[in-house]
C-alpha cells in the first residue's frame, strides 16, 4: 500500500492511495468500523502505531475502495500532499558513508583519507527540517554557498524495540519513504567533522511522497536510487550497494536506544553529491531537484533562496 498525508479541512489527513491515483480518506472509511480505532483519527503516526491489527483492517478498506465502495471517503484529487509524518516525535536518524562510491568521491573531493568505518555514522535531523513534496528546499546565502542534495532510501519503523537483533530488525520495518538529505557541506566541515548543524538547516529534510508499506517493496536492497538536477541525471545508484545493510542499521542504533513508531532512519546516498563535481556544482534559487526511488516513486522539490 500506498499511504500519504494530505492537508485537508484545515488539518493533516492520512489517506491510500488506490491503484487509479484516487485518495482514500482512511478516518471518514473507517468511521463505522467498530475494530479501527487507529485509523479514526486520520493520522500517519497512530496508524502506524497501530500494529498489524491496523494494517490488516486497512488493507480491507482499500480492497472494497478498489471495487468502487466508500466513494463518498475520496479526498479531493487536489488536496495539498505534507510530508508523509509532518510532525515526527523524534530527529530522523540518519547514516552517513554508506556507499563506498560516495565515500571515494569524498575522497577525491577533499583530498584526504576518509575510508569505510567500522560501525555505521549516525546523525539526526530535526523536525524543523522536514519539507513536503513540492515544498520549498530552502537556501540561507548569507549563512552557506555549499548547499548540496543527497537521495536516501528512508526506512519507517512500525514495531517498537531496543537492542534489536539483525535477525528480527526487519520484523520492526513499518515501510519505506524517500529522503533528501540537503546539506550545507560549508558549515558540515566547519563544526569539527560534526554533521548535525550542516544537515539541520530549516528546510533541509524533503521527505515523500508517500510510504509503502514493507511487503510492498519486494527487497529494499535491490531498488534503483537517483536524483536529478533541472532534469540533468547527477546520482544514480542501486541500495544493494549499501555498505551497512538495512538489519545491521536497526541493530546498531537501536542498541541501549529505544526505537518507537514512526521514527526513520535515512539510509545513506550514492555517488554523484554535488560538492563532489570538478568544478563543485551546489544548489541555487530556482532548481528542481527529483529523487527517485524504484517501486516507491518520487520526491520533487524546488529550491528558494530566503
Amino acid at each position: 500500500m500506498r499511504l500519504a498525508t494530505i492537508h485537508l479541512n484545515g488539518r493533516p489527513t492520512c489517506v491510500a492511495i488506490l491503484k487509479s491515483g484516487a485518495k482514500l480518506d482512511i478516518a471518514r472509511a473507517a468511521a463505522n468500523l467498530p475494530a479501527a480505532d487507529a485509523l479514526r483519527p486520520g493520522s500517519m503516526q497512530q496508524l502506524i502505531a497501530g500494529g498489524p491489527e491496523a494494517l490488516e483492517v486497512l488493507r480491507g478498506l482499500v480492497a472494497e475502495a478498489e471495487e468502487g465502495k466508500h466513494v463518498g471517503a475520496l479526498a479531493p484529487a487536489d488536496a495539498p500532499t505534507l510530508a508523509p509524518i509532518p510532525d515526527p516525535r523524534k530527529n530522523v536518524f540518519c547514516v552517513g558513508r554508506n556507499y563506498a562510491e560516495h565515500i571515494a568521491e569524498g575522497e577525491r573531493a577533499q583530498k584526504q583519507k576518509i575510508g569505510v568505518t567500522e560501525y555505521p555514522v549516525f546523525f539526526t535531523k530535526p523536525p524543523t527540517a522536514i519539507v513536503p513534496p513540492s515544498g520549498d528546499v530552502l537556501i540561507f546565502p548569507e549563512v552557506s554557498e555549499a548547499i548540496d542534495y543527497e537521495v536516501e532510501l528512508t526506512v519507517v519503523i512500525g514495531k517498537p524495540g531496543r537492542n534489536i537483533s539483525r535477525a528480527d530488525a526487519m520484523d520492526h520495518v513499518f515501510g519505506y519513504t524517500i529522503l533528501n538529505d540537503i546539506t550545507a557541506r560549508d558549515i558540515q566541515r566547519r563544526h569539527g567533522g560534526q554533521y548535525f548543524k550542516g544537515k539541520g538547516l530549516d528546510g533541509s529534510c524533503p521527505i515523500g511522497p508517500w510510504i509503502v508499506t514493507a511487503e510492498a517493496i519486494k527487497n529494499p536492497h535491490a531498488l534503483s536510487i537517483g536524483c536529478k538536477v533541472n532534469g540533468e541525471q547527477r546520482q544514480l545508484g542501486n541500495t544493494a550497494d549499501m555498505i551497512f545493510d538495512i538489519p545491521t542499521l536497526i541493530a546498531s542504533v537501536s542498541e541501549g536506544l529505544t526505537l518507537e513508531p514512526g521514527d526513520m532512519i535515512a539510509t545513506g546516498t550514492p555517488s554523484g553529491v554535488g560538492y563532489a563535481m570538478d568544478p563543485p556544482c551546489f544548489l541555487k534559487d530556482g532548481d528542481t531537484v527529483v529523487c527517485e526511488i524504484s517501486e516507491i516513486g518520487t520526491l520533487e522539490n524546488t529550491v528558494r533562496a530566503v
